[in-house]
This record gives C-alpha cells, sequence and structure tokens, in this order.
C-alpha cells in the first residue's frame, strides 16, 4: 500500500466549510431513533386473561363497585399507562439534509487532521494480523475505511478488528463519519465524494 495522504482544509470545496452543524445534529438524532428496538411492551387490562364476570354484585355489599379482578389495580390485572411497542419513533430527515449533515462530519474531521487518502485500500493476504498493522500505521484510537467495492479478502482481514470497519462508498453516511476517530478513502472514493459536493 501507498503512503497515507492527509487532506488538508484547503483541499475541501467551500461548499463543505458553509454546512451548519445543526444538520449532522438532527441526522445522528433521527439515525439513533431509527435504531431503537422498540420492543418494551405490557399487558392493559384488555390483554389480560381472565375477568368476563363481575367479581361481586353492583349494589349491597357496602363496596366499592367492580367490574373486573383484571383492572390494574387488581394482582395479576393489566398495566395502566405502561409502554406499548406500537409507536413509531422514526424521525423525517430529507435527502439534502442528509447530504449535508455528511459534508459537516467530513469538514470538522479534515479540520483535525483526520482524514487520510490512499489509492487503495486492500489486505490481499486476508489476515487479520496485517490488517491491524495497516490500523496502527494510521495511528487513530479508532478508524473508518471506506472503499469503492469490498473484497473478499479485506472483508475477512478487518472484520475481526474492533477499532476498526470497513464500508462501502454508499453505506458512508454523516453518523458513522462522525462516530470515528479517523476516516481512510480510497482515492477514487474521496473524488467522487468532493466532485458531487
Amino acid at each position: 500500500m501507498s503512503n497515507l495522504v492527509a487532506v488538508k482544509t484547503t483541499d475541501l470545496p467551500q461548499s463543505f466549510l458553509e454546512v451548519h452543524p445543526h444538520n449532522l445534529y438532527l441526522y445522528v438524532k433521527s439515525y439513533a431513533s431509527s435504531l431503537r428496538a422498540n420492543s418494551a411492551t405490557v399487558k392493559t387490562r384488555s390483554d389480560v386473561a381472565g375477568g368476563g364476570k363481575k367479581p361481586f354484585a353492583q349494589k349491597g355489599g357496602g363496596r366499592a363497585r367492580q367490574g373486573s379482578i383484571r383492572a390494574p389495580h387488581y394482582k395479576g390485572g393489566g398495566v395502566a399507562f405502561g409502554p406499548s411497542n406500537n409507536k413509531n419513533y422514526e424521525q423525517k430527515v430529507n435527502r439534502k439534509q442528509k447530504r449535508l449533515a455528511l459534508m459537516h462530519a467530513i469538514a470538522d474531521k479534515v479540520a483535525n487532521n483526520r482524514i487520510f487518502i490512499l489509492d487503495e485500500v486492500s489486505i490481499f493476504s486476508g489476515k487479520t494480523k496485517d490488517a491491524s498493522a495497516f490500523v496502527a500505521s494510521v495511528g487513530a484510537r479508532d478508524v473508518l475505511i471506506v472503499k469503492e467495492l469490498i473484497d473478499d479478502k479485506s472483508f475477512l482481514a478487518f472484520r475481526n478488528l474492533q477499532n476498526a470497519y470497513l464500508i462501502e462508498s454508499n453505506e458512508l453516511n454523516g453518523y458513522v463519519a462522525a462516530t470515528y476517530n479517523t476516516i481512510v478513502f480510497e482515492k477514487a472514493v474521496w473524488e467522487n465524494l468532493v466532485k458531487e459536493s
């Protein structure tokens, strides 16, 4: 592999530098919201079995009227105001805003000297040891590696590394770009990214 080339702020188009950071905030908020499992749920009084018959007569007992032993205040009854899994947590972010979020995340990384370019990122041996050596050579806490297309050997080499994440160019978004400490782009991917802005 050839040497890493750091991207400078002067290498970025002006459009990258003019993006308001709020676009990234909104996109990350939407992305995180879409990851929610939405699995927390409880049974309400209509879901709990039993309680079809009144526990005792409406009048004459001197007690408060009761309609079902599955009401929330009874043991084994339904839960009042519990969580429900039919909520929709999706937050809409339009395509332009997604693009702006990515642009700001990249501009921020460039300002901190955290983006590098390589002609090609490939581990032909397919060995995790070699991939780990490459990540160490970058000298960062963790690395996002963006390739045009992921080959099988590189996938095998990087898949078990906790401090590296290998993705294809179409998977790149503002969230993953902001999450990782350093990003390494293949030259072709970087040129397309800058040209499309």
